[in-house]
């Protein structure tokens, strides 16, 4: 997103992101109603910022262990320098994969995954991710709990 486009988002838009975030299968009604515009507002709102790419789509917050994903980890890479874009393609088509980032420190990549159970978690890495040429080492920091952050009522 462009400093542009960042300055086009004014309070109304923020809001209504927000409530979006908590509700993405909110109505344009509801929506208007809670931010006080009319309904052709916050509908053209809402059109213009999914156009600029300000909203990306929309999704549903999943409770993975009743989905019958009961391992979750997040897995640190170190990668080949300039290996990114491969790397990330082949990530991409893995089974499970909810968050993939290319991040400083100590390690390279940092990704988010849920499995059906701890097998299937060691499979993905040891039988997957290890396999990719460019992956150099893995670290997997399996989750005991989580937390979704909801946005604070608009």
């Amino acid at each position: 997103m462009s400093a542009e486009q960042t300055s086009r988002l004014d309070r109304v838009d923020r809001a209504i992101l927000r409530l979006l975030r908590q509700d993405g299968r909110a109505s344009i009604r509801s929506v208007a109603e809670r931010v006080h515009v009319s309904r052709a507002n916050a509908y053209a709102r809402i059109s213009r910022m999914v156009d600029d790419g300000v909203i990306r789509g929309f999704t549903a917050r999943v409770d993975h262990e009743k989905a019958g994903q009961g391992a979750s980890a997040y897995i640190t890479m170190k990668i080949v320098q300039n290996s990114w874009r491969a790397v990330r393609e082949q990530l991409l088509l893995l089974p499970g994969v909810a968050h993939i980032a290319l991040v400083g420190g100590e390690f390279d990549v940092l990704m988010l995954v849920h499995t059906a159970d701890n097998r299937a978690l060691r499979e993905l890495v040891l039988g997957s991710i290890q396999a990719i040429p460019d992956v150099l080492a893995t670290q997997t920091l399996l989750v005991f709990d989580e937390t979704d952050q909801v946005p604070p009522d608009a």
